[in-house]
């Protein structure tokens, strides 16, 4: 019988995973546009960006342009390793 491997539960959130799978394909990204792409309320956004901050899988900054807050993620390193060690971890579950 094949053992599956454990799921990453900080990715293993639909919203998490979202996140990431779009910080994938960018250099950074606002606030705005992952609550655009993920159609998350704001708080939820915030709170799911926070949890991904603190477990080192991403990188949160802040600024203003034009006199308005602006939120910027980033991938990490880490971020990067997680997500594509789920990605397999995945595939095998959908192997025969």
């Amino acid at each position: 019988m094949k053992a599956f491997s454990d799921l990453d539960s900080v990715l293993h959130s639909q919203l998490r995973l979202a996140v990431v799978s779009l910080l994938m394909n960018v250099e950074e990204a606002e606030f705005t546009f992952l609550k655009e792409k993920t159609g998350a309320s704001s708080g939820n956004l915030s709170v799911q960006i926070n949890k991904l901050r603190d477990a080192g899988y991403i990188k949160i900054r802040k600024r203003f342009r034009n006199n308005y807050p602006q939120t910027l993620c980033k991938i990490t390193p880490k971020g990067i390793q997680k997500f594509e060690e789920y990605v397999k971890a995945l595939e095998k579950y959908l192997k025969p």
